[in-house]
């Protein structure tokens, strides 16, 4: 049976040797490859703007304008820490994962779940304890970036501040144990107080 003439030719162009040498190929190949990788985390790093983060989630009236007013936000030295810093990791592979989570997040805005102060509140909870428990799951791996215990001199800390992040050590508690509501306002119905006694109370 023969074949239909333009099964035979593309047949035979795919057995017949490419007149490129593959040195060529290889040279395309690398370079194809550093311009898409060079686009994606190009395309990555605009997605962790803050800017971006403001325009795509449901926070400009409500988080945001919590976490403005914090020392996160403007402090005697400076340093900020954005959007990213604390809710996105910087090892890639988290990262990617971190990305993938925030996109489900997309649902929530484009169908209005959260779109007023009140629908917000309502779900405030649920939001905050979703997050806590992934910075808990990961040992607070993003605040540590900028805080750690191995670094803190607890001398220039003030008492009450040295004998808790002591004892947390000692007992392998990481950030977010202690720390909730440090960024955002904290949900209705949480007492974080009675955490931060107990921690402080080493009881």
């Amino acid at each position: 049976m023969k074949l239909p003439g333009f099964i035979t030719k593309a047949w035979k162009w795919f057995r017949t040797p490419s007149h490129f040498a593959i040195g060529t190929v290889l040279i395309l190949g690398f370079v194809a490859g550093i311009v898409f990788w060079g686009g994606f985390n190009t395309g990555m790093e605009m997605t962790n703007r803050e800017e971006f983060c403001i325009g795509c989630h449901e926070m400009q009236e409500n988080v945001y304008q919590e976490y403005v007013g914090t020392i996160h936000y403007s402090n005697r030295s400076g340093v900020r820490a954005t959007c990213p810093d604390c809710h996105v990791p910087k090892e890639w592979g988290p990262k990617m994962i971190r990305k993938i989570q925030a996109s489900k997040e997309l649902y929530a805005k484009a169908f209005g779940i959260v779109s007023t102060p009140q629908k917000f509140e309502d779900h405030r909870l649920e939001m905050a304890t979703r997050e806590w428990n992934r910075m808990e799951a990961n040992n607070s791996q993003e605040c540590r970036n900028c805080h750690n215990f191995e670094f803190m001199d607890f001398s220039a800390q003030k008492s009450v501040a040295a004998k808790v992040h002591d004892r947390a050590e000692e007992a392998g508690q990481t950030c977010i144990d202690c720390h909730k509501g440090i960024a955002h306002k904290l949900p209705r119905n949480h007492d974080a107080g009675k955490e931060f006694k107990f921690s402080a109370s080493g009881n």
